[in-house]
């Protein structure tokens, strides 16, 4: 069985996404239906499952908690697919990589084929792919607050460029927190707008700690 697992970010961000990818996953193999089971929650899958991610972190825990269940980032499956890429010619960005797939050069790598098919501009950070550090919000409830935003704004400002492009939605609200514009790779693939929304850290980890409750 073949899922796909928009998480809980891209759930409460823009739900019409996750329904677009599933649309487009589906034009190649028609059996694949959405899992909306929190990643934090027995997945309740047959063993030998794959899950398609778009989180990193849900990524990361499915594949290192439960037994039997296989994992693969939505960006390597569409990095060398038919999709139809909108052109993005003239946009320079720089890319933060999350912390949760930093061991996996793989998924870097088709992040940045996505870009490049976009036909964006890449400038890299001097912290990137395996050597990324953290956006800043997985400092949350480890030290207070102000040093949270404090390294929000440290990690976002080691970006060359006034634009970011990020594939994780808490890293939208921290590049905004460090006074960049962040780009979220879903958005860029559909060619809409990143939008920032609820981006009062504990507002935010709120609202996805009840997510997470609720599924």
């Amino acid at each position: 069985m073949i899922v796909y697992s928009p998480g809980c970010a891209l759930l409460i961000y823009k739900p019409h996404l996750a329904e677009k990818v599933l649309a487009y996953l589906k034009t190649d193999d028609p059996n694949i239906s959405m899992h909306e089971i929190c990643c934090r929650h027995q997945p309740r899958l047959p063993q030998g499952s794959t899950v398609i991610n778009t989180c990193a972190g849900c990524d990361r825990r499915f594949r290192s908690l439960y037994d039997g269940v296989d994992t693969v980032s939505l960006w390597e499956v569409l990095a060398e697919s038919d999709f139809p890429f909108p052109d993005h010619s003239g946009l320079t960005l720089s890319l933060h990589d999350p912390c949760p797939i930093r061991e996996k050069p793989q998924v870097h790598q088709a992040v940045r084929r996505l870009l490049e098919r976009m036909n964006i501009t890449l400038i890299e950070a001097p912290e990137h792919g395996t050597g990324s550090v953290c956006c800043g919000d997985s400092f949350y409830t480890k030290i207070d607050l102000p040093k949270v935003h404090e390294q929000m704004r440290k990690r976002a400002q080691s970006m060359p460029c006034p634009e970011v492009a990020v594939y994780c939605v808490s890293c939208v609200k921290s590049m905004h927190i460090g006074d960049k514009k962040p780009r979220y790779l879903v958005d860029l693939l559909f060619d809409e707008q990143t939008e920032i929304g609820e981006y009062d850290t504990e507002k935010w980890h709120a609202q996805i700690n009840a997510f997470i409750a609720a599924h």
